[in-house]
Formats: structure tokens, C-alpha cells, sequence
């Protein structure tokens, strides 16, 4: 799980680096922790501004924006100028660089009855499943994360002046290894199962809540 290379995402934030200011900002507030940062606010045109889709991400250090610049299969990389990496499996965070004031996830593993493979829109109410996951500091690796999927209905989400109507599904996860017990959050595109938004817990330390600001958007130009 520790192979993946991040090296052409890092080459590809020095390049966002000073060359558009939500950018900018956005690297200011994640490297904000210790005074506290302020809410990345994010308008219509500074998004449309910048050619490649993107995502607000929120962390206990602070907001900013992430833009998608690799894709291999379904792996994302997502990378923000000051070199802040978080790499998304189908929606779900499965390694970040930067991130992680306490330690980052270092890498994540799948079972291959994971629903996030065949959309969160189908998994039935209930649904179990796990995952293993590897910590960049303790040096836990193979951690099993057990999680139980539970459907909420329909809700609507407003991103950037757009409504979206989209399905909650809830995921309690149990890691009695490390002691970690959270709630995650989906809200997902009920025709493909596309996660619009969502609450994830990836470590003891370290929630992020991952908003797509353009949903339209879901490949590299």
C-alpha cells in the first residue's frame, strides 16, 4: 500500500503555486493550524477560473482548494500549491500527503466486496464490509477498519449558487486496534453513485470533509 508515487502530483503543485490566487489561498489556511484559520470562501468565477476540476477540502489545520491533476484508473490525485496530496479511490480518501498534523494515512486497501467500487447508490441498508489502512506515524500498518452502511434518504446540497439532489448514506467505522470509532458521511448522485460531498474520518486525527466544486467536472482536460 506504500508504493504509490506522489512525485509528478508535487511537480504539479509547484506549478499551480502563484499562478492563481485561490490557489494561493488555499495554502495559507491549510498550513493556518496554529492560529486558527479562516474559512476559505470560493466564488463561481475563481473556480471556472482554473482548468481543472476541483475540490474544497476542510481539515483540522484549515480549508483550501485541490485541484485534480492525475488520474490512473480510478485513483485520483489531488493536490493543492503548497504540495498537500490526497489521493481518492472512487471517492473514498485513501492516502494523503501533508495533511495529517498528528500523521497522515500513509495508504488504504479495499476488500473486494467494497461498495465503493459499484456506487454508494447501491449498497443495501446495513451493508458490511472492511478495510485495511497503514499510518505514517506509529507504523501501524494492515490496520483493520470494520464499516456498517446505513442509508438516510434524500437531502439537497447547495455548492457555488448550484443545488444538488443527492442520497445520504452514513458508514460507522470501527478500528479497535488504534481505538477509532466515527460516523462517515456520503452524500452521493443517486443515478451513478458519484460522491458529491462527504465526512470522512482517516485517522485518530485527521476528518476531512471533501466538497466537489465542480461536479460536472469528474476527469482531468
Amino acid at each position: 500500500m506504500k508504493t504509490l508515487n506522489v512525485g509528478v502530483c508535487l511537480m504539479a503543485a509547484l506549478l499551480l503555486c502563484g499562478c492563481n490566487p485561490l490557489m494561493s489561498a488555499s495554502l495559507n489556511n491549510l498550513k493556518a493550524a496554529v492560529v486558527g484559520p479562516d474559512e476559505l470562501d470560493v466564488t463561481p468565477a475563481q473556480v471556472a477560473g482554473v482548468n481543472y476540476p476541483q475540490i474544497k477540502l476542510t481539515t483540522p489545520s484549515g480549508s483550501g482548494v485541490l485541484a485534480l491533476v492525475r488520474e490512473r484508473d480510478d485513483l485520483q490525485f489531488w493536490v493543492a500549491s503548497g504540495k498537500q496530496v490526497l489521493l481518492l479511490r472512487n471517492g473514498l480518501a485513501v492516502r494523503t500527503v501533508g495533511l495529517g498534523l498528528e500523521g497522515d494515512l500513509d495508504g488504504t486497501r479495499l476488500a473486494d466486496d467494497a461498495p465503493f467500487k459499484t456506487g454508494l447508490h447501491q449498497v443495501p441498508d446495513g451493508y458490511t464490509t472492511r478495510r485495511w489502512i497503514d499510518l505514517y506515524k506509529g507504523q501501524e500498518v494492515g490496520v483493520i477498519v470494520n464499516s456498517r452502511f446505513t442509508r438516510r434518504g434524500t437531502e439537497t446540497l447547495d455548492i457555488l449558487d448550484k443545488e444538488y439532489t443527492v442520497l445520504r448514506v452514513d458508514e460507522q467505522i470501527d478500528a479497535p486496534a488504534i481505538g477509532l470509532r466515527a460516523t462517515n458521511r456520503y452524500w452521493v448522485d443517486p443515478r451513478d453513485g458519484f460522491i458529491v460531498q462527504s465526512e470522512q474520518q482517516l485517522t485518530s486525527h485527521l476528518r476531512v470533509k471533501v466538497v466537489q466544486l465542480t461536479p460536472d467536472r469528474r476527469r482531468v482536460p
